[in-house]
């Protein structure tokens, strides 16, 4: 690693257990039995933890959206063709795309990244952190040098923590970049040292044949360069991608900072998987905000401990459910901050 990219791993700091205990212990003298908000008392936890408050001011949310073209996109391993990436990314800044909908309805900062597009369009607030014009094919190589995989990284975190010096105390994770879930499932696959059919899904909506194909090429990255799961850095440069780089790199940002970090679905939670293998502390800052159809998406979040929030059969990707996921800490502060107690209400507590 770099120095910067070793810094930055040293500046994510474990979070201290006695907050979160004091944190449960307001919750446990509300006006309720103990423990029956379920989930939402976790995450009233969580959240007191990232913050280092018991009362932490309503939430400032920005969602980033990373996007980065893959060389082994030529491979046919998606539904789409390469060019949509450049398309979607103009549609994201433009405002019509899902997650920008979803965005303006919840009231989060909308941060649309150049990660690395082949074909980057010429939009006003197009945050440019290219690596370049697209990965190489993982397939001849690896898709990044190493410098550029940790460079990514750091800029990302850059963003990351400008965001949260700027009052975002939630920062969530989103992707796009066709042929990203090819990229997705070689990285889980070597990660958690699993058989790539167990990580490997339809993507975009592959049909029997294209998931067979897009099969093989994971194989075959996965073996061209050999990554060993203890160097995550050369396990990212080995197979991609750029969008995936900055993406860790916020999230550790983000982390440093004390902000809450949302992941969307599979890719986002994979960039976190890898951030989490540089910094393992990071992990005690994420939210998962739902669980995608794709079938690596499971085993990335139980190797990241992480249970989802939501369930709702999502696969789009590019932030859409982390976004759907914020109303749920908006009340888990709520909760925390503004429920009585039973001292303050003159509610008979029975302890239970």
């Amino acid at each position: 690693m770099n120095a910067a990219l070793d810094d930055l791993v040293g500046s994510v700091l474990p979070l201290h257990p006695a907050l979160a205990r004091e944190a449960q212990a307001v919750l446990d003298a509300k006006t309720k039995p103990r423990g029956s908000l379920g989930r939402l008392e976790e995450l009233a936890v969580r959240l007191a933890s990232v913050r280092g408050t018991l009362r932490p001011d309503p939430l400032e949310a920005a969602v980033v959206v990373a996007a980065g073209d893959h060389g082994v996109a030529r491979e046919g391993v998606s539904a789409y063709p390469q060019e949509v990436t450049g398309q979607m990314l103009a549609t994201f800044a433009s405002g019509g795309a899902a997650v920008a909908v979803l965005c303006r309805g919840a009231g989060a900062r909308l941060v649309v990244v150049d990660a690395g597009v082949i074909d980057p369009p010429f939009v006003p607030g197009l945050r440019d952190l290219s690596l370049g014009r697209g990965t190489a094919n993982a397939l001849d190589g690896p898709a990044m040098e190493r410098a550029v995989a940790a460079d990514g990284i750091v800029r990302g975190a850059d963003l990351g923590r400008e965001l949260a010096r700027d009052g975002a105390g939630v920062i969530a994770l989103g992707e796009m970049g066709i042929g990203n879930t090819t990229v997705a499932a070689a990285l889980t696959s070597v990660l958690l040292d699993c058989d790539v059919a167990a990580v490997c899904g339809r993507g975009t909506g592959l049909d029997d044949a294209g998931l067979a194909r897009k099969l093989a090429v994971v194989r075959r990255m996965v073996a061209t360069s050999s990554p060993r799961a203890d160097d995550p850095l050369g396990v990212l440069a080995a197979v991609g991608g750029f969008e995936l780089a900055v993406l860790a790199g916020v999230a550790l940002g983000a982390a440093s900072e004390r902000a809450v970090v949302v992941l969307d679905g599979f890719i986002s939670s994979v960039s976190a998987l890898v951030a989490t293998r540089l910094a393992p502390p990071l992990g005690e800052y994420l939210v998962a905000s739902h669980r995608s159809p794709e079938p690596g998406h499971g085993p990335v979040l139980d190797a990241l401990r992480l249970a989802p929030l939501l369930d709702l059969g999502l696969r789009l990707g590019e932030g859409s459910g982390a976004v759907l996921a914020l109303p749920l800490l908006a009340a888990a502060r709520a909760i925390l901050v503004d429920m009585a107690t039973f001292a303050d209400a003159g509610v008979t507590d029975t302890g239970r």
